[in-house]
């Protein structure tokens, strides 16, 4: 059983916590502060674990095992924006908690956690209160011994002073708090962590990437990418860096994680596609069917939320007259059964091995690309190619879906229009930085049209999900009258969708111009 807490802190240093003067500045007079309690000193024994080439650390996630204090146990730091981390906790165990090694495994692979650095710490607590004697933020003095343990036995000392914002609290808080800090000599501390720090001080880190694991060190990418190869590549690294840095909030069940990640895989998809002249597709094709893989589990569960999502908005905005027997309680009983499954088998897809293999295959793309000749050209030639071949595709399909007749065959070809629309909007995306403006209008316009076909579709995918419905519901013996109703709104919807087109289709091409 794992629980997370969200903490927003800042650490400082300074003259007033060096030898000799350790000790807490005076805090009463920060606006809002009624009290400043003494909480006593806590003894803090913490090892934190890595991989032997420090993984973990290179992302700014920290894994500790301490004891001591309120809050003895496993702890991942899950870092979410400056000054900000998710807190995972776990009970304290001899080994590191499946619940834990889970969340780290895209960063850790099959390599082992070992222990990097044990730090030791005196920490001197003060909590910031309000008139009610509510929380404000916790203060506390840290009197740090660290010891390497991954050979070298290295060691360090220092000294730091810690302001923990409460649980629900005003981040400007820690504003005020900091102004009276700076007056009495403090400033922000560089390191952004302890473990950070003890790394700095106990030996710098080699910079050497092992081998294990199937992981291999990768080039530093060009600060400005020049050729057209650059250009692909620098997109493709930032996919590949978006799956891995998401797999923790998917296990997570983070809202909109199943879905960002599920993006990633296609822009990646898209990319190898719409670029198939700079990049071997022997090479790519494999990768992208396990791509094409891996967005399908993805989508389960994405699928679901989107359908419910519109189902209970449809309901909701029904006149109560239309709604007959338990119709709510039935989408809920459904919408929970199929996410519960899907959620379970997404969790097994990313435990498994053919996830860790399309991860390798991911790292060894980027540090060992299959370029091609066009690689080396010019951008704006190459991609503006690539980016007016992939619109062209979709133009084709618009036409059919507009000389189509209202039907399956129409809701075919709008969907096929769809898939080609993003796909060059994801193309266009990736050419923004060769091809500025045009390039920028193009995805503009390929978003809008993909939104609107993305409509037609959802109508298409929540009529098939209404008959299942009500067939269960049939079977029960509930009227299924209202289903019946929906499923007449959802075919106006698409009705309206296929009557807009030619008009948003008109739009599309004054934007085109790449």
């Amino acid at each position: 059983m794992a629980d997370t807490k969200r903490e927003i802190e800042r650490k400082y240093e300074g003259p007033a916590t060096e030898n000799g003067t350790e000790s807490l500045p005076d805090l009463s007079g920060v606006p809002g502060v009624a009290a400043v309690v003494d909480k006593g000193v806590a003894e803090l024994d913490a090892t934190y674990y890595d991989t032997p080439d420090q993984r973990l650390a290179a992302a700014s996630l920290t894994l500790r095992r301490r004891t001591g204090g309120a809050d003895a146990g496993w702890h991942l730091k899950l870092p979410v924006s400056e000054g900000v981390r998710d807190e995972i906790r776990a009970p304290l165990s001899d080994t590191v908690p499946r619940a834990l090694s889970g969340l780290v495994r895209s960063r850790v692979r099959d390599t082992e956690l070992v222990p990097l650095v044990r730090l030791l710490s005196a920490r001197d607590v003060r909590h910031l209160v309000d008139g009610s004697g509510a929380l404000l933020a916790e203060v506390s003095l840290d009197r740090v011994r660290a010891e390497r343990l991954d050979g070298g036995g290295g060691t360090a000392a220092w000294t730091e002073i810690e302001v923990e914002l409460a649980d629900d609290g005003d981040p400007a808080f820690l504003d005020k708090v900091e102004k009276k800090l700076r007056k009495a000599g403090l400033h922000r501390s560089a390191a952004p962590s302890k473990l950070a720090k003890a790394l700095a001080e106990t030996g710098k880190q080699s910079g050497k990437r092992a081998q294990e694991g199937g992981r291999a060190a990768e080039p530093a990418p060009a600060a400005d990418p020049v050729t057209a190869g650059d250009h692909v590549l620098a997109h493709l690294r930032a996919q590949r860096d978006a799956i891995v840095e998401l797999d923790p909030a998917v296990r997570r069940d983070v809202h909109d994680s199943v879905h960002s990640m599920r993006v990633a895989t296609r822009r990646m998809r898209g990319t190898f596609g719409s670029y198939a002249k700079v990049l071997d597709p022997a090479v790519t094709g494999p990768i992208g069917e396990e791509l094409k893989w891996l967005a399908g589990e993805l989508g389960v569960d994405r699928d679901r939320e989107v359908l419910t999502e519109r189902l209970t908005q449809a309901l909701a905005e029904l006149p109560r007259t239309l709604v007959g027997g338990p119709v709510r309680a039935r989408l809920r009983t459904w919408a929970h059964a199929r996410h519960g499954g899907s959620r379970r088998r997404l969790l097994a897809v990313l435990d498994g091995k053919r996830y860790l293999a399309l991860l390798a295959a991911l790292d060894a793309l980027v540090t060992d690309p299959p370029l091609l000749g066009a690689a080396a050209g010019d951008p704006e030639k190459v991609i503006a190619k690539a980016v007016r071949r992939d619109f062209a595709k979709v133009s084709g399909l618009v036409g059919q879906a507009l000389d189509g007749q209202p039907g399956t065959d129409r809701d075919l070809a709008m969907h096929e229009a769809r898939k080609k629309a993003k796909r060059a909007r994801y193309s266009a995306e990736a050419a923004v930085p060769a091809l500025d403006a045009p390039a920028a209008r193009l995805a503009k316009a390929m978003k809008s049209l993909q939104g609107l076909l993305g409509d037609h579709q959802d109508s298409v995918m929540t009529r098939e999900a209404l008959r299942e419905l009500a067939a269960l519901a049939h079977a029960a013996g509930e009227s299924s009258f209202t289903y019946g109703v929906l499923y007449g709104r959802e075919e106006q919807r698409a009705a309206a969708v296929e009557a807009a087109l030619p008009e948003a289709w008109r739009a599309t091409l004054e934007q085109a111009s790449v």
